[in-house]
């Protein structure tokens, strides 16, 4: 039988400093910037959670009928409407968008400067495609008559909660778009291999920034299928 002696802990401001040293001790080897990413995106998903539940909460409790998303959404081709075809188009387009994302990263880490530059762009170029569908889905809405104050298919509440949760997801997606520009310009311009001064360029030869590029992307992915399945699905 073995015994163990217990290490004393001290009180005060003592104390408090030696136990967050012993945490940045744990954690020296995370870099700062995916650590804030993580932060940020958990953050973010308890937004995305309460606007999801405030949606499952409206539908429960309206007394009136909510729209069929196979009529809302329909798109008429060649004078036959098809239910969620560009639904269906922009989640491709979102879910391929992850793949080059994915690709990217790989590249980064393996220091394949021109492969990682490019699938950055393509990443980029698929997230733009997204955003300009979904604003040409949100004006053939309000062509159709919807708003966030009244809706002729049903349910008052669906326009205003559906612009709402579009519309933030959107705007992470450009905010996306945009960062995906800048971090593949200087990839390509190799910036990360010089070390050159500059915004995302403080450490040379790290990639990392790809890494949590990708984190941000792969996040606002996945919050698209949630969105996909409850406002278009259910």
């Amino acid at each position: 039988m073995t015994s163990t002696s217990k290490i004393p802990l001290k009180d005060g401001m003592e104390g408090f400093v030696s136990d967050w040293a012993s945490d940045q001790r744990a954690f020296k080897g995370v870099p700062w910037g995916k650590a804030m990413m993580w932060i940020f995106l958990l953050s973010d998903t308890f937004i995305f959670s309460c606007f999801l539940i405030g949606y499952m909460t409206a539908r429960w409790s309206t007394v009136e009928p909510w729209p069929n998303t196979s009529e809302v959404f329909a798109l008429t081709v060649n004078g036959v409407s098809v239910p969620l075809l560009l639904i269906a188009i922009m989640t491709f387009i979102l879910i391929t968008s992850s793949g080059t994302m994915a690709m990217a990263v790989r590249s980064g880490y393996q220091k394949k400067r021109k492969q990682a530059a490019a699938l950055l762009y393509l990443t980029a170029v698929l997230g733009l495609s997204f955003v300009g569908m979904q604003a040409f889905e949100w004006s053939k809405l309000i062509e159709e008559g919807i708003r966030p104050w009244e809706n002729p298919f049903g349910a008052r509440q669906f326009g205003s909660i559906f612009f709402m949760v579009t519309g933030f997801h959107g705007f992470h997606v450009s905010v996306g778009v945009i960062f995906l520009f800048l971090i593949a310009r200087k990839v390509q311009r190799g910036d990360y291999d010089t070390g050159r001064r500059g915004f995302f360029t403080w450490q040379k030869g790290r990639y990392e920034i790809i890494e949590t590029m990708g984190l941000y992307w792969h996040f606002v992915d996945l919050v698209w299928v949630f969105i996909f399945a409850f406002f278009y699905l259910w």
